[in-house]
């Protein structure tokens, strides 16, 4: 099976090519639904198909608006989102359609939890609902994706258009020579800095920037973007309850759950809480530490939340003689690439080719993947930052591995995109230790998808995987990203090829754990937020009053009152994560066990990682994850695991 070519050939065209292959399908469902065949290989079989096909379709151009982003994305998208909105509706209240697939039943364990699924996302899209019901469900659904959609733009657009310059010099001595070669600029002919909102150079003066001035007006700027989504959160929240409420939940929280691990919005709420309350009184000291160092250095006593960045990175240097800075220059990102290709093949016994295919941005790598011998995927990273793509780090799934209703073999293939520094003819993209974890992290989740060996599509690589474990085998990944043996394979001196001195990488593992309470508070901050703000209808002031309120026990410094952190929340507002932010730490829970059960003293525990490939990652969705770990392990994840790899005394 050839894998798809990454092309669109005419943006204007897009909405019409997309409504012809639209109603293409909706004539085969039509077919599919009226005809005799009952059995599982007649009609889940070929719907499979028609979801990979339309995937293969559109996932380009939703790739390439978060990646290129330009007026003629923009608008290819926005006109395609009704169409898929009420394709989706279409299917999800053909009646006739769910009533076959509730006949159908499989010997295969895999087409069952396929068959399962389908019916539990048809009673979820609303097909056990009278007309009227359906269609105000359908009109919800439709608003939803156009939110979703003006959120992130929104958060684009003022993220672009905020810069600040700074033409003194002694405002940026301490910024590394990295960080600065991005900055510096020439306006009227004279050299100035100039710093964004862009991730990379916002961390890059929060983090160096010497001037108190300059911090607070960047984080000032940072933290009240898009002041305009204040209203988007409200129309979103209204539609998520009133579709939870349709849909016979209590809350979106709940209705959230339906289809996670985890058994009830409780359950949540007080895993949440106790982590809390194990990281508060160890976060307390670490920022009373960090409180008193800046007043015995600078003299500050007003210490607020635009010092922290600051203050961390040099307690950090005076504690472990240590900061980014020192191993940034290791940290080359075309070796750093290499060299985690090579830990993955080690681990995993699979081989990375470099290959040159068409690709959106010249700056992209393909790879394509072999195991013994035999081509198995391909995957493209995309890891520098540009103005026309959107922040953060993330995975984007594109093929999938099933066999499709002719007997045919489809391999996968994934996009890892990520916003380092630039590189440039002068200098090369260097990365912060940070951005090496975000690169692994992001890898895990690229492997989950890439290693699936499901034969049925919905429940092949991340299809099908419940949302609060999807990212266990990306933080599972991430944890090797602190071990010293795996960092010395491509810590390599950028200019003298020099590897990186064991002081140093032992620093690096010495300082993972620093502030780390701090770093679950947040975590706990952000995801109770979400979480009890979609357990009932709150808007306007009330979204604020809550955060507030869990801030009580989770911000140690007060917070300013421009601080509208929720107007940048793009995870929970333009993402998937509504109700869901939780995951992160509720899947941990699993990476941090499995970590410790595929390391030893002697490097890898090949045994476990197999095992840890054969049911976690190549088994996708096709079984509930706490039942695949179970087979794994033979046991439940220990919470001890979590709190040993940070290090905090339970």
């Amino acid at each position: 099976m050839q894998f798809q070519e990454f092309k669109i050939d005419n943006l204007e065209e897009f909405p019409k090519d997309l409504e012809k292959l639209l109603a293409n399908q909706l004539e085969t469902i039509d077919k599919i639904t009226k005809s005799d065949d009952e059995s599982y290989e007649g009609v889940l079989k070929p719907l499979q198909d028609l979801e990979e096909e339309l995937g293969n379709f559109f996932t380009p151009l939703s790739h390439l608006n978060s990646v290129e982003n330009s007026e003629a994305t923009q608008k290819a998208y926005e006109e395609s989102l009704p169409q898929l909105s009420k394709y989706s509706s279409t299917i999800a209240q053909n009646e006739a359609l769910f009533e076959k697939i509730k006949k159908i039943t499989s010997s295969n364990s895999q087409a069952q939890k396929v068959i399962d699924n389908d019916i539990r996302g048809f009673v979820l899209a609303g097909a056990e609902l009278p007309l009227e019901q359906k269609k105000e469900l359908e009109e919800i659904e439709m608003k939803l994706s156009e939110l979703g959609n003006s959120f992130s733009q929104n958060l684009l657009n003022a993220t672009n258009a905020f810069e600040m310059i700074i033409t003194d010099e002694k405002d940026v001595a301490e910024i590394p020579e990295s960080d600065l070669a991005q900055a510096r600029t020439e306006i009227d002919g004279k050299n100035v800095y100039k710093f964004t909102l862009q991730i990379p150079s916002y961390l890059a003066y929060m983090t160096y920037g010497t001037s108190r001035h300059y911090r607070e007006e960047i984080a000032k700027a940072y933290a009240s973007r898009a002041p305009e989504n204040a209203k988007v959160i409200d129309e979103l929240m209204e539609l998520r309850q009133k579709k939870a409420k349709l849909l016979g939940f209590k809350s979106f929280s709940e209705y959230s759950l339906a289809t996670k691990d985890a058994n009830s919005t409780d359950e949540v709420t007080k895993f949440l809480e106790e982590l809390g309350d194990k990281a508060l009184p160890q976060a307390k000291e670490e920022l009373e530490e960090l409180k008193d160092f800046a007043l015995r250095t600078d003299g500050i006593e007003d210490f607020k939340g635009f010092d922290v960045a600051y203050y961390s990175e040099k307690l950090k240097k005076e504690k472990f003689d240590f900061d980014d800075s020192m191993t940034k220059p290791y940290f080359e990102q075309t070796k750093v690439l290499r060299g985690m290709l090579d830990v993955v093949s080690e681990l995993f016994s699979v081989e990375f080719k470099s290959v040159k295919v068409t690709v959106w941005n010249e700056k992209v790598k393909t790879f394509d993947i072999y195991r013994a011998g035999e081509l198995a995927g391909r995957v493209y990273f995309d890891l520098e930052a540009r103005k026309e793509k959107r922040g953060g780090a993330w995975m984007h799934d594109w093929e999938t591995h099933f066999i499709d209703a002719i007997g045919e073999k489809h391999l996968p293939t994934a996009f890892i995109v990520c916003n380092f520094s630039p590189s440039t003819e002068e200098n090369p993209s260097l990365l912060r230790h940070d951005d090496v974890v975000t690169l692994f992290h992001e890898m895990g989740h690229g492997i989950h998808h890439l290693f699936g060996e499901c034969n049925e599509r919905s429940v092949s690589g991340i299809n099908g995987v419940a949302w609060d474990v999807v990212e266990f085998p990306s933080q599972f990944l991430e944890a090797f990203a602190y071990e010293k043996p795996i960092l010395k394979r491509f810590a390599f001196h950028h200019e003298t090829n020099e590897p990186m001195s064991d002081e140093l990488l032992d620093k690096i593992k010495d300082t993972k754990n620093y502030q780390a309470s701090l770093g679950i508070l947040r975590q706990v901050e952000f995801s109770l937020f979400d979480f009890n703000l979609h357990k009932k209808l709150h808007q306007g002031e009330e979204v604020q009053e809550l955060l507030n309120e869990i801030r009580k026990k989770t911000a140690l410094l007060p917070v300013p009152e421009y601080n509208k952190f929720q107007n940048g929340f793009a995870h929970i507002f333009a993402g998937g994560y509504s109700a869901g932010y939780y995951s992160y730490k509720w899947a941990e829970v699993l990476s941090a066990d499995a970590f410790y059960a595929c390391i030893d003293e002697n490097g890898f525990n090949k045994e476990k990682a197999e095992g840890y490939q054969k049911y976690i990652l190549n088994r996708g969705g096709s079984e509930d994850m706490s039942e695949l770990y179970r087979q794994w392990l033979g046991r439940e994840p220990k919470v001890e695991s979590l709190l040993k790899l940070y290090g905090i005394k339970a």
